[in-house]
């Protein structure tokens, strides 16, 4: 599910992670090197672990970030699965599949807080036989590894099955094959042992069609009932042995269509039927947060970080929950943990400027906000906290510098951080 975002200082919850704008890179007559590739889509390139009950690895594979926020990967990659990690950076994230196809050997996945950028899409329609293409993937779970090739046929009608000299290996499967301008045209998928270059991919057709029958297929609830949110059926409980992606599924839902009064109900049920499971605290935090039961949200949010203390999302719920309630000093601690698994994360950095300034401590708040926009240049709330931080340190210049570069984000914000600074 999504992470809580602070929206400004006084308040504000969704942390919006797991999914990265697509970055359309223009097209080019002329199509690039293997290294001119690569650089281009590396940062699309994930690393799926299937995982059972237990926690065990029973599969592993690639996968692709996909510009709708979706990961996808192979079929055979999630089918043994119960639990479900995607790795990118080194950086291990939860996920949940939320579509599949065993015949097209599809799966989509939805992990929330994976820093990685958007592959761009082509067409598997508009290749020719011989043209170069790269298939880049983790072979046996080696991150971001390139072989180059020819479409060697095209097999099927149109959109058709690419047969590529492309090495595919053990691990490779559900990585990308893209042509010479970057762009993905298809999934690898499987290849034929003692063959020579004989190795598959899916068209990246399928991917968009599998994505567009999800979304027919499970609209948010709030769709099926304009205008009246509904809340899941309480009386639903799962049965034995039932995979908590359901309920990951459905929270995730519910969390989209802000269906607050829902992934409460709901949360509370899966709470029930799984105590252990952290991301149930969490969805349970955020409901009892958007519902204005800030103290209960405190307790979901420390339920959420004891039983999984890696959980940088939660930690960073926490500080949210501890900052509304003014407790400042302990959002400050949550905060820091949160950086400290994530540090990557722009976020946590700008909530640590913000704790820092409540603290009367600007000097590190000013460090704080800067590292926020080191990795997020847009982010207006860590602009907002630096003109506070600069102006109360006295240093006028720096201060209406960060109010103008807020400007360009959040005009509205910017007008009235500035008044406040003149004393309007």
């Amino acid at each position: 599910m999504e992470s809580a975002k602070r929206k400004s200082p006084s308040a504000g919850w969704d942390w919006t992670l797991v999914l990265i704008a697509a970055l359309l890179w223009p097209a080019v007559a002329l199509g690039g090197g293997a290294s001119e590739v690569f650089q281009k889509v590396k940062d699309a390139i994930v690393v799926v672990k299937a995982l059972d009950r237990e926690g065990q690895e029973v599969s592993q594979g690639s996968g692709v970030v996909l510009p709708s926020g979706e990961v996808v990967t192979n079929y055979h990659v999630v089918e043994q699965g119960v639990r479900f990690q995607v790795v990118a950076k080194g950086q291990a994230v939860s996920a949940v599949v939320v579509a599949k196809r065993a015949d097209r050997d599809l799966a989509l996945l939805l992990a929330p807080g994976l820093d990685a950028r958007p592959a761009q899409l082509g067409r598997a329609g508009g290749l020719k036989v011989g043209q170069r293409v790269f298939a880049v993937g983790a072979p046996y779970g080696l991150e971001l590894s390139i072989s180059e090739g020819i479409v060697s046929q095209l097999r099927g009608k149109k959109p058709p099955i690419i047969q590529t000299t492309a090495a595919i290996s053990p691990g490779s499967s559900g990585g990308g094959l893209f042509n010479e301008q970057g762009q993905l045209v298809g999934i690898t998928s499987f290849y034929l042992k003692g063959g020579q270059g004989l190795n598959f991919a899916v068209p990246v057709e399928w991917v968009q069609e599998l994505i567009a029958q999800s979304k027919k297929a499970n609209p948010p609830p709030a769709a099926k009932s304009p205008g009246r949110a509904q809340a899941p059926d309480s009386s639903s409980e799962p049965r034995k042995g039932e995979s908590d992606t359901t309920w990951s599924r459905e929270a995730e839902a519910l969390h989209a269509a802000q269906n607050w009064s829902g992934l409460l109900e709901h949360s509370k049920r899966w709470t029930r039927a799984e105590p252990g499971e952290s991301l149930a605290w969490y969805a349970l935090g955020i409901a009892y947060y958007k519902l204005g039961r800030k103290q209960e949200a405190l307790s979901a949010c420390k339920e959420a970080v004891r039983l999984k203390p890696d959980f940088a999302e939660a930690w960073y719920n926490l500080g949210v929950a501890y900052s509304e309630l003014g407790r400042y000093q302990e959002a400050l601690s949550a905060w820091k943990e949160a950086v400290r698994l994530k540090p990557d994360l722009a976020e946590p950095w700008s909530n640590l400027g913000f704790a820092y300034c409540k603290l009367g401590r600007y000097q590190e708040a000013v460090y704080a906000c800067k590292e926020a926009l080191r990795l997020k240049p847009d982010l207006a709330e860590a602009w907002g906290v630096l003109g506070v931080a600069y102006w109360a340190l006295g240093n006028r210049s720096e201060a209406l510098k960060a109010v103008q570069e807020l400007r360009r984000y959040d005009p509205a914000r910017a007008d009235r951080l500035f008044n406040l600074m003149m004393g309007k």
